[in-house]
């Protein structure tokens, strides 16, 4: 295996691709000319097509291509492992990853180079790359790249590192890389320590919420390249991690209004669609979606959710429709069996049973090879959710407006149907509640995983293969640091 250094390195060094700013080249850019970083930064076209790059760099198979969105649920106890093969996640799912586990290295060699490759873009505008833009498209492509550093390093965080209640931040972090590597040389770094690393993630994305434009010119651009409601949103998301509830409510406020219809009343119009079927099928580019991942036919093979969470033409999947099967829904421990998910919620119409197997498999990813499913980073839902649990934190009680928001989630796929605070014996069941909609409204989306960590939660048994519950003392509540990383950094020490 390559080294993780190497492999960074490699994929940002001293040379960058220009290519076109259209619509199809921005979902995957192809190389047209092949420039040094001499004249990279010398139009403003290029700038733009390095920026369109540092999106696709997060399409990477091992980060949002796939599979950090995947290990993200299926360690979880949603799903059941139909193989039990190592190459597709069984040792993630059994919960014994080793330093040297491919999973343990690869996603963090993917994450690690998309920072690279951010940090090369930033270093370039900073060093006099923008002289050929105006001040504030220069600040724009810069907050465009902090966002996304900002982001990706909030997910380090979720696998890497202790979450934020344990020692309030004072345990290990990461190592913070906010310069670009583009040669050899020392990148010895130590860890910063959890809390260090959430500051650093909240100044990217503060920065990005200034700079960032309101909305783009089309519905396509609003849902994937950033704008200042993808910033607003994320923090709320990096604010409940750290349980900093009224810092949710803040960031939250932005885009929620105070009574229903709730709809964001400045930049993209941000709010719930109708119909929830609809937010999975082309053209994704609902206002519910507020920041997407893009996927065309010219994207890798084999590297897309619907590959492993889709049933094979045996049973049930069809030619325009089927995966590889690898995993099925949990029927037994996870929320598909919850009584909770009634048989009449729309989100139902997104799972279905294989006419051979029985088995339960998720089909909210469902375009056969090419897989051209968009993967959602952050919708309006989550922002509605967010809002309501740090509420009712905040005033522990069921406050009427946390009520109101979670009824507007629960609503729209139970036409009809409402929670009453009658409902509730108490706070803690009413909490309870609000994290077992998450689980309905999110399944698959990579949101259990976080959740189990901020909660404290101990991740659950998976009884059909005998793997026990992870309690969160255990050493594999968290993944090990990569032997990739522990061999080059001299100064990185393991979880």
């Amino acid at each position: 295996m390559k080294s993780s250094k190497s492999i960074i390195l490699c994929a940002t060094g001293l040379t960058l691709l220009f290519s076109s700013c259209r619509k199809e080249e921005w979902l995957n850019p192809q190389p047209k000319t092949l420039i040094t970083d001499v004249t990279a930064f010398s139009t403003p076209e290029r700038i733009l097509s390095q920026v369109n790059g540092l999106y696709a760099s997060m399409k990477a198979s091992n980060y949002l291509g796939s599979w950090y969105t995947l290990i993200s649920d299926v360690r979880t106890g949603e799903f059941h492992c139909s193989n039990m093969n190592a190459a597709t996640g069984a040792t993630m799912y059994s919960m014994l990853p080793q330093t040297t586990t491919s999973d343990v290295n690869d996603i963090w060699v993917a994450t690690y180079a998309s920072i690279n490759k951010l940090n090369v873009f930033l270093d370039g505008l900073d060093n006099g790359g923008d002289a050929v833009l105006d001040a504030a498209t220069a600040n724009s492509y810069r907050a465009e790249a902090r966002l996304i550093r900002g982001m990706t390093y909030y997910y380090l965080l979720q696998f890497y590192a202790r979450p934020y209640w344990d020692g309030n931040g004072s345990k290990p972090g990461l190592p913070l890389r906010l310069k670009g590597n583009t040669g050899p040389g020392n990148y010895d770094l130590e860890r910063s320590t959890v809390a260090e690393t959430y500051k650093q993630v909240l100044a990217d994305l503060d920065f990005a919420e200034q700079n960032l434009p309101g909305n783009y010119s089309s519905a396509f651009l609003n849902t994937t390249r950033a704008h200042k409601n993808t910033a607003i949103a994320l923090k709320t998301r990096v604010y409940l991690s750290m349980r900093d509830y009224a810092k949710v409510i803040t960031e939250a406020n932005k885009l929620v209004p105070a009574a229903a219809p709730f709809s964001a009343t400045t930049g993209v119009g941000n709010k719930l669609e109708g119909n929830f079927e609809d937010l999975f099928k082309s053209p994704y580019t609902s206002n519910e979606s507020i920041f997407s991942m893009p996927f065309t036919n010219n994207d890798a093979p084999g590297s897309a959710l619907s590959r492993y969470y889709l049933p094979g033409t045996g049973d049930g999947g069809t030619s325009t429709s089927n995966g590889a099967g690898e995993y099925s829904l949990n029927k037994v421990e996870g929320i598909y069996s919850s009584a909770l998910w009634l048989e009449t919620d729309a989100r139902r119409k997104l799972t279905k049973i294989g006419t051979k197997t029985g088995k339960a498999w998720l089909t909210k990813f469902n375009q056969a090879s090419p897989y051209i499913d968009y993967v959602p980073v952050i919708r309006y839902s989550e922002v509605l959710l967010n809002l309501s649990e740090a509420l009712a934190r905040t005033s522990n009680s069921v406050d009427a407006r946390s009520l109101a928001l979670l009824n507007a989630v629960y609503g729209r796929s139970n036409q009809g149907a409402s929670l009453t605070a009658a409902s509730f014996a108490n706070v803690t069941a009413y909490l309870n509640r609000i994290i077992e909609e998450r689980r309905i409204e999110f399944l698959g989306e990579g949101i259990r995983n976080g959740d189990l960590m901020r909660l404290g939660l101990t991740i659950p048994a998976k009884s059909q293969h005998a793997i026990a519950a992870v309690p969160t003392d255990d050493p594999a509540y968290i993944l090990p640091i990569p032997s990739n990383e522990l061999i080059l950094n001299n100064l990185m020490e393991n979880n």
